[in-house]
Formats: C-alpha cells, sequence, structure tokens
C-alpha cells in the first residue's frame, strides 16, 4: 500500500500543478481579451441624416464603396468616346476625283490648242471650239458622278481659268479636302468638314470665281469616310473600366466631421463602415478570441513544462500574473496618449517585464512571454482601428525586450540591470531610427531627437522599474531570486553571525557543506546558489543547544554522556524544527526553510538507536527517527546527502581516496535503501554524478600533504 500511496501523492500534486497553471492562464487571457476589446471593436454612433455630426467619426475599417466604384465607373465608360474606322480608300477616291478634273480641263486645252496651231499654219485659219463644245468635251471624259454631281459652270470657271491660276487651285482644294479627310469625315459632320474646306478657299487668293467654283467642287470631293466601329468602341470602354480605381473609405479616414452636415452621401458612407449603432459588428471580437486562445495555448505549454522541470510553484505563477499584468497596464496608460504625430509607444518600458521574468524565474519563459508581449502590444496601439495592427511597435518591443535580455549577462549583480539598460538604449534607438528611414515621410532632427530620447527613456525606466519592483517580488510573493541570495550569503548577515558565534564548528560545517553541495547541484543542472545558501542555514537550530552537537564540543566533555539515549535523540532530532521556527522568525524565504527542515528527512539516529536497544529490545524505531518530510527538491537532497558525507569523512583520522570513496557510496546506497530520495526529482544519473562530484570534490580538500621535518629540541 505504501507504492500505492506514493503515486497517489504524486498524481496529486500534478494535477494541483495543473489546476495552478490553468487558472493562472486564465486570468492572464481574461485581462488580456479586457485590455485589448476596445482596440478591435468599432464604436459605434447614433446618428441621423441631415443632422449635426456631434464628433469626428473615423473609419473604423477599410471597405470598398461598391455603389460609388460603380458610379464612377459609369461615368468613365460614358466619357469614352465612340470608336471610328477612317477610310484612306476614300480619300485617295475623292481627292482622285478632283484630279481627275483638272487633268482633264488641261489635257482638252492643250489638245485645242494644238489643233489651233496646225490648222493656223495650213490655212492661216483659226476655228476655235465654242464654250459649250468645249463643256461637252470635257464632260466626255469625266466620270458620270461628276457630271452628275458638279455644276456646269464649275467647269466653265476651270476651262476658262489660266493654266498657273488653275494648278494654285487644284493643290489649294486637293491639300484643303485631304488635311479633313485625313481627320475623318463622319456622316454627321460632314457639313463641318466642307465648311472647313470652304474656309480655307476663302483664304487663298484665288479670284472670287474660282473660289465660288472650287467651294462647289469640295462639296462633292468631301463625303464621309469615317465609320463607328462597335468592336473597338466596346473594347476602349471596357479598358476604362478596368482602369477605374475602386473607391475605397480606409480604416482611419475622416468620414464626418465635428458639426457637419450628415449628407445622404455621407450617412451612406457611415452605414457602410458599420458605425452606427444598430450595426455593431461581432466578428473581431470572435478574431480576438482567437488570437487570446492561442496565446493560451502557447502559455499552457510554456508554463506547464516549466512546472514539470523547474518546479513552477504559486509564488512563480503569481509573479507570471503580476508581471504581466504590469506590463500590459503600462501599455494601456501609454496607448492613450499616443497618437500619429506623437508615437509614444516608443517610451513604453517593455523591457521591465523581460527582466523580472529572467531575473526571477529564467530565460526561456522571458522570451516566450516578450513575444507574447510584443503581439498585444501591436493591439493596443493599433490606434483603435479594429482590424489592423501596429507593426512598428510590435517589433519594437520585440527587440526592446530581447536585449533586455541578451544584455542582462549576470543575474548576479544588481548593477548588471543598468548595465543591461546601456545595451537597451543602443537597440531602442537602432530600432527607432530603422522605422524613421523606412518611412517615406521626412523626420527633422528634432523629431529624430525627441523619438531616439523616447528610446533612451524606456531602457532606463525598464532598468529602474525592474530594481525598484524586485523587492516587491522577493518579499511580497516570497520568489527566491539570485540576488536575494547573494544577499543572504553575506557574513555580516546576523543568522549567520549567530552561527559564527554561538556554534563555530557548526558554521565550519556549514560552509564545507555549501561548497560539497553548491559543485554537485551544478553538476546536475540544479540551483547551486540556492544550494549553497541553504546550506549555510541548514544547521542553525544547532544553535538553541550547540554543546550538544559533537563539532562545537571542544575542550568539553560530552554532554550526551550524562543522558539517556532517548533524551540525547530528541534533542538531535529538535534541530531541523528549532532552526525552521529561527529562520521564520526572521522571513527567510521558504526555500531556505524547507532545506532547514527536510535536510535530515525521517533518517534513523542510529547512534543513539542501537544504544537504547542494547537495554530495551523493544525499543521502537519511529522514536529514533527525524519526523521528516523527506527532501522534495533536487537541493534538498543534494544536501542531506552532502550533510552526512561532510560529517562522516570528517571523522576520518587519515582521510584517504579509498576511504572517501567507500563512505560516499555508503551514504548515497543508504539514502535510496531508506527510501529518503523518493519525494525528490532527482534520478538515478543524477545521484551518480552527485556522487562522482563529491568524491572528485572531497578528494580535492583532503588531498595527501608533505610531512615538513620537525625541528630537534637542543
Amino acid at each position: 500500500m505504501k507504492w500505492l500511496h506514493t503515486i497517489n501523492a504524486f498524481l496529486k500534486k500534478i494535477w494541483s500543478g495543473w489546476v495552478m497553471v490553468l487558472l493562472t492562464v486564465i486570468l492572464l487571457c481574461a485581462a488580456f481579451f479586457l485590455v485589448t476589446i476596445q482596440n478591435v471593436l468599432p464604436e459605434t454612433y447614433q446618428v441621423e441624416r441631415f443632422s449635426s455630426a456631434d464628433e469626428t467619426i473615423r473609419s473604423p475599417v477599410t471597405i470598398e464603396n461598391e455603389q460609388e466604384t460603380e458610379r464612377k465607373t459609369r461615368d468613365f465608360v460614358q466619357s469614352v468616346e465612340d470608336r471610328y474606322n477612317i477610310s484612306d480608300e476614300i480619300a485617295e477616291e475623292q481627292t482622285a476625283y478632283i484630279e481627275e478634273v483638272f487633268d482633264a480641263v488641261s489635257t482638252l486645252n492643250q489638245q485645242e490648242h494644238r489643233n489651233n496651231t496646225m490648222e493656223s499654219t495650213a490655212d492661216n485659219t483659226n476655228d476655235t471650239l465654242r464654250p459649250e463644245e468645249k463643256l461637252e468635251q470635257l464632260k466626255q471624259l469625266l466620270s458620270s458622278d461628276l457630271t452628275e454631281s458638279v455644276n456646269d459652270d464649275v467647269f466653265y470657271e476651270l476651262l476658262q481659268a489660266e493654266p498657273g491660276e488653275r494648278e494654285d487651285a487644284k493643290e489649294r482644294l486637293i491639300n484643303s479636302v485631304t488635311e479633313v479627310m485625313e481627320e475623318g469625315v463622319r456622316a454627321d459632320n460632314i457639313q463641318h468638314a466642307q465648311s472647313e474646306v470652304e474656309q480655307n478657299i476663302q483664304l487663298s487668293e484665288l479670284d472670287n470665281d474660282m473660289k465660288a467654283s472650287l467651294v462647289e467642287l469640295s462639296r462633292f470631293a468631301v463625303t464621309g469616310n469615317s465609320f463607328f466601329d462597335a468592336e473597338q468602341t466596346a473594347e476602349a470602354r471596357k479598358e476604362a473600366a478596368s482602369n477605374v480605381d475602386p473607391v475605397v473609405i480606409r480604416a482611419g479616414e475622416v468620414i464626418v466631421r465635428e458639426g457637419e452636415t450628415v449628407t445622404n452621401e455621407i450617412y451612406e458612407e457611415l452605414e457602410l463602415a458599420g458605425v452606427l449603432d444598430d450595426q455593431q459588428n461581432m466578428f473581431p471580437v470572435i478574431g480576438l478570441i482567437l488570437l487570446i486562445f492561442l496565446i493560451m495555448v502557447v502559455m499552457i505549454y510554456e508554463m506547464s513544462k516549466q512546472a514539470k522541470n523547474k518546479g513552477l510553484d504559486k509564488r512563480k505563477l503569481g509573479s507570471i500574473l503580476f508581471i504581466s499584468l504590469i506590463v500590459i497596464t503600462f501599455m494601456k496608460l501609454f496607448s492613450l496618449y499616443t497618437t500619429s504625430i506623437n508615437q509614444l509607444f516608443f517610451a513604453v518600458p517593455v523591457a521591465t517585464g523581460a527582466l523580472l521574468v529572467k531575473v526571477l524565474l529564467n530565460e526561456r519563459l522571458a522570451i516566450v512571454l516578450s513575444m507574447l508581449y510584443a503581439i498585444l502590444g501591436s493591439i493596443i496601439f493599433n490606434g483603435q482601428i479594429p482590424g489592423s495592427l501596429n507593426v512598428e511597435a510590435g517589433i519594437y518591443f520585440f527587440f526592446s525586450q530581447m536585449a533586455g535580455i541578451i544584455f542582462l549577462v549576470s543575474v548576479k549583480d544588481r548593477l548588471a540591470i543598468l548595465k543591461a539598460a546601456i545595451g537597451m538604449t543602443f537597440i531602442n534607438i537602432l530600432a527607432i531610427l530603422l522605422f524613421l528611414f523606412l518611412s517615406i515621410e521626412k523626420y527633422s532632427f528634432s523629431d529624430i531627437l525627441l523619438q531616439s530620447g523616447y528610446g533612451v527613456m524606456a531602457a532606463f525606466l525598464s532598468a529602474v522599474l525592474t530594481v525598484g519592483l524586485l523587492p516587491f517580488f522577493e518579499t511580497g510573493l516570497g520568489i527566491l531570486s539570485d540576488y536575494k541570495l547573494l544577499s543572504l550569503a553575506k557574513p555580516n548577515q546576523p543568522l549567520l553571525r549567530k552561527i559564527l558565534t554561538e556554534a563555530p564548528g557548526t558554521y565550519h560545517h556549514s560552509i564545507m557543506v555549501a561548497n560539497l553541495s553548491e559543485t554537485a547541484c551544478e553538476a546536475i543542472g540544479a540551483n547551486g546558489l540556492l544550494a549553497r545558501v541553504g546550506a549555510y542555514y541548514h544547521d542553525i537550530g544547532k544553535t538553541v543547544m550547540p554543546q550538544y552537537f559533537i563539532e562545537n564540543q571542544m575542550a568539553i566533555n560530552n554532554p550526551h554522556d550524562d543522558l539517556q539515549p532517548r533524551e540525547s535523540a530528541e534533542i538531535i532530532i529538535n534541530h531541523p524544527y528549532d532552526g525552521a521556527d529561527i529562520l521564520k522568525k526572521h522571513n527567510l524565504p521558504q526555500a531556505i526553510i524547507d532545506i532547514a527542515i527536510q535536510h535530515h528527512g525521517t533518517t534513523l539516529l542510529k547512534f543513539f538507536y542501537y544504544r537504547e536497544k542494547e537495554k530495551n529490545k523493544e525499543v521502537d524505531e519511529k522514536d529514533f527517527r527525524y519526523p521528516g518530510p523527506k527532501p522534495q527538491s533536487k537541493e534538498a537532497s543534494v544536501i542531506s546527502i552532502c550533510d552526512s558525507v561532510e560529517a562522516a569523512v570528517r571523522s576520518l583520522k587519515e582521510p584517504t581516496e579509498e576511504k572517501i570513496e567507500e563512505i560516499v557510496t555508503s551514504i548515497v546506497k543508504d539514502r535510496l535503501m531508506d527510501d529518503q530520495l523518493n519525494e525528490c526529482p532527482l534520478t538515478l544519473k543524477d545521484l551518480d554524478t552527485v556522487h562522482q562530484t563529491i568524491c572528485e570534490t572531497l578528494k580535492g580538500i583532503f588531498h595527501s600533504r608533505i610531512q615538513y621535518p620537525m625541528k630537534e629540541a637542543k
């Protein structure tokens, strides 16, 4: 049944650890949710059409105004002009008609001139054709389209014109018609095109009759050569529609300003942005819940691992809770005064949390929490614009915290925190300059100095807050940090002076046990500093009756010689509990008290037990055993072994390596056989390492010495 009780106690311990971790994470995530809910939940307003806005309202989301986009697209499409195909063939054909008329007139006149010349040479007669005959001959040379469409007066004028004037008229008319036709003449603007040609002709230096004839001829020549192209028009309109940029209401964009009249258009934009009272959108809340759930999963995994490997007790879980609340409170307060112009998030002492966690707990947990704080910071500083994250704030917070963790090299020196502040200052300024240089905005030198000053302030404020808050966690929550341990290890500590003055042999014994314990604990990955300090105080109970302990019996008789074995055993057995009372009275950390009360476990006082057994065969072994409890931690277990080993080795008159090895092996084996290590997390591998480390350390202390020759007396 004993093994069943052990398993039950173990399961109870595991279950209680899980419950504490889960409760802490739930409380933290609830706080995260309450702090960030306003940053993701759109604010709604009571607004009526055509009323004056009581305050400036900004859009909480980026959304397309589809109705306005459609209207804009429709306007763009309608503004696209119809596409026409210009027929060069028609233009060439019409100019060919003009050339045909002038060429026919020239040909007819040249032919008449040759005939007249030949007849004049033959019989000195000049039989000139009459105008009607010349007109008939000309019309026979021309196309029917010309003769039917052009007035005979035009032909008369061209036939009677001088060759030079006719050439000028031809050039003027062809150029004018060509110019107009190249631009394209549609059916609905033929008259306009003819007017342009007519105006061009009227500006020439030709005589009025010729101008009139050219105008008449141009009306025939200028005809439609530009025809509607439905396919090209449709393509152009499609391209115009695709090039229309959507009308988007940007997150943070002002929809209506305070005092401005809420028009129909503005009201529709407010409705579209979902900021009216009857439009509360719960999807951002669901998104936040999912984010908090992911954070919860990460924290439960990490804290459970820490609780299993590092012993994450209630006090340490409480410190995580309070540190996280402090960090998010700082971020929330600074966010209330942060604007797009005044980026006050650079001054947030967010690294306080990372520094405290590293000092009080460990570096791994500090890194994990730093990442989570950075994610929350990107939400808290989003300007209360749902759906957006302040990536700059998140990146800045992450690097600032990582700088604190990296530059805090030694957690055993309070000045190390201030030294880490210098490294954080450098990283903070680099991050700020990074954002400034990546921005397309131009910053003045004063702006750069101001924001860099924020980074310096954040670094040193983080260091100061860490130093100032450490005593609260060390004293208020009983967290045992390395700083606290170092202060307890100082020789001028009142309780250590008490041991030194009242029980000097015990003091020397404690120093030796501390050296052995620290070395062994560091070898197995336990807290060596805690083991050293715990060993300093583990036997302080002996100061109640120091003369009854052999290490303090110098030049006096052993008082146990005059006592019954039971009385002697009672005095010896009481010293762990007397020590615990003294330590509690002086408010020492619980971890030190636990070591004092557990370092003998439930071991048997064999010397007095066997003395009593010589007199009384019915003696009860329980009367000569320490009440316990057994060692619960690696440090307490190692100290219990080192305490017995040091006393046993010190009793040797001539300690050799073989004897030391034998004593250490015997004591470790005795502890195992007596079930004294059943309740501690030491493994067999750890025990083997502790065994080897203690032997090596003792061999170094009790090494063989040279025997110097004694001076003979004369």
